[in-house]
């Protein structure tokens, strides 16, 4: 088992029940997308939020492993990874 540290925008603590971070056990070699999974598993919803129905990141959605942006679920993550979700601001 490995241990990833996700970090949570304010656009999604309503689902983690206002918790800034999440620590994940996964099964090494894990991807982005079973990160997603363990915190959907955990906090359904979430993953509706960040991935759309094709499976892709969500274009207002930036997630970033060890500070290099993920483009996609295949991307690795590796133990003791950090996983920060970042959410698009918008306005006028």
């Amino acid at each position: 088992m490995s241990a990833v540290h996700v970090r949570i925008p304010g656009l999604l603590r309503s689902y983690t029940d206002g918790a800034e971070r999440v620590d994940l056990a996964l099964s090494a070699p894990a991807l982005l997308g079973d990160g997603l999974a363990e915190l959907d598993a955990r906090f359904p919803g979430l993953r509706f939020r960040v991935v759309d129905e094709q499976g892709k990141i969500r274009p207002h959605i930036k997630m970033f492993v060890n500070a290099v942006q993920a483009r996609d679920l295949a991307t690795p993550l590796p133990p003791g990874a950090e996983l920060m979700i970042v959410g698009a601001l918008s306005g006028g």
